[in-house]
């Protein structure tokens, strides 16, 4: 694979880029077929920490967990600040390495004020479950790799008992309207007004339209999914969400995606861009370089990134179109939200001045008052339709999730399909497929997550999971 290959796909140039040749020489003498090769370069590029111990790979995640890992600034940092910008965390089970990114993140001299959550692990430069507010600058790798992952639910008009009582049907409806995995796409691509959009204001989006467009209305990989479940409303529900739907029990759908393939090359290409422009970021803030708004470049990643929060809208709406289209069945509430993107938003500065601000929520639901969002458990455990207390402390944000205790290479070792499946089994959940390192144990609980929000977000109903699909096996693109 070209060195410029290896780039577009998110290993940093210098000397990585010989080590991911050497491991894909490896994978290939082992017996792994091009397509095995790529999905695991991948699975090590969105989570090196993960992959330590893996035999080919092991050498390359190394090298990529010194980059994403980082640590405390050395005192001569230069750019940064001399004291962080405030910040809060919400939980007390948080690991130090990604509370030490927030620390990282809240040094920079653009940041204002931060939040971390209480799903918070490690990420590139700003932790996942991280918030962070700068003055007029956009920082890439805090948007997150998987520019608009998000989530999506919809009521649809059938009895609850459908789910004991028309699994086969329910499954042969998720199997039949969209496609897991990296790089999955359609032969036939599906039709939808973001593809008449401009694409061409971007060197990213107009070269790879024609891939995006393939690849609309598929699911990804990893700890993307597919669900049917049975939603428990409470009775704030039909007030907060303005749909007619009175207290009670209703078959929903419930994905999580976001802007495939293409997201993550917007996001690589301007994570490379605005890391060249910052040459004097040392190694704990590489993954934090930021793009001026001011700026060509700021303006134009800004333009790009709302152009794929629409797309993984898109997404979103054609999985769920085509799923009620298939059942025959109408739609009796919609409820979505975006958790990794960046919004203009107006909040109050440390000296108590109210100003307009950048708000990064990498992994984060959007909470402000009245906001209604979704936040999931695991392929066993519920999820939450909340709405928003709207606490400035937090930026007026949540959780994105429950957030992982486990790595995916751990997971691997530790777990096996027999205990997973009993374990299921038990729940009263199918699994129709997915990868080991997504069993429910990978996952905190949830209930004590929600626990930690209480003064974030409201509760309004619960979705247990009956009927589950995600990727046989990889790494999603968030």
């Amino acid at each position: 694979m070209k060195a410029r290959q290896l780039i577009q796909l998110g290993i940093p140039n210098g000397p990585a880029i010989q080590i991911a040749r050497k491991a894909l020489r490896c994978a290939a003498a082992a017996g792994l077929g091009k397509a095995d090769r790529r999905r695991r370069l991948m699975e090590v590029i969105e989570d090196p920490a993960a992959c330590l111990t893996d035999l080919c790979f092991g050498a390359l995640a190394r090298a990529l967990s010194e980059e994403v890992r980082g640590g405390p600034l050395p005192p001569a940092a230069g750019v940064a600040r001399s004291e962080p910008a405030p910040w809060r965390q919400w939980g007390d089970d948080l690991e130090p390495q990604s509370i030490q990114q927030m620390v990282n993140a809240c040094s920079l001299p653009i940041a204002v004020r931060g939040a971390l959550m209480p799903d918070a692990h490690l990420g590139y430069g700003l932790p996942i479950g991280g918030v962070l507010a700068t003055d007029n600058a956009v920082i890439p790798y805090a948007v997150g790799v998987d520019i608009a992952c998000r989530m999506k639910m919809t009521v649809l008009d059938l009895p609850v008992n459908a789910i004991a009582g028309q699994t086969d049907r329910l499954v042969h409806a998720i199997n039949r309207e969209t496609e897991f995995g990296i790089g999955a796409e359609f032969s036939r691509p599906h039709d939808h007004e973001v593809m008449d959009e401009d694409w061409s204001f971007s060197p990213v989006t107009d070269r790879f339209k024609d891939k995006a467009h393939r690849q609309l209305g598929t699911s990804g990989s990893g700890n993307h999914f597919v669900e049917f479940g049975i939603l428990d409303t409470g009775s704030d529900f039909a007030e907060a969400t303005g749909f007619d739907l009175p207290p009670g029990q209703y078959l929903a759908l419930l994905t999580h995606s976001g802007s495939r393939g293409t997201g993550a090359l917007v996001a690589g290409h301007y994570s490379r861009l605005a890391a060249a422009m910052r040459p004097e970021l040392v190694r704990p803030l590489r993954h934090l370089a930021w793009l001026d708004l001011d700026t060509e470049a700021g303006q134009e990643y800004w333009h790009a990134m709302q152009l794929m929060g629409r797309y993984a809208q898109a997404n979103h709406a054609i999985i769920h179109r085509m799923i009620a289209r298939h059942l025959k069945v109408n739609v009796l509430a919609d409820i979505e939200n975006h958790h990794n993107f960046a919004w203009k938003e107006t909040h109050t500065t440390p000296t108590g001045e109210k100003r307009k601000v950048i708000v990064h929520r990498k992994g984060a639901t959007p909470a402000a008052a009245g906001d209604i969002g979704i936040i999931p458990g695991s392929m066993a455990s519920p999820a939450y339709v909340v709405r928003g207390r709207g606490s400035e402390e937090s930026l007026n944000s949540a959780s994105h999730g429950a957030g992982r205790v486990m790595s995916r290479s751990q997971a691997k070792r530790t777990y096996t399909w027999s205990a997973a499946r009993k374990y299921l089994d038990e729940k009263g959940v199918k699994l129709i497929c997915a990868g080991l390192d997504e069993v429910p144990w990978v996952y905190k609980d949830i209930d004590k997550v929600m626990a930690d929000q209480q003064d974030l977000v409201e509760v309004l109903a619960r979705f247990d999971p009956k009927i589950v699909k995600m990727s046989p096996g990889g790494r999603a693109e968030d």
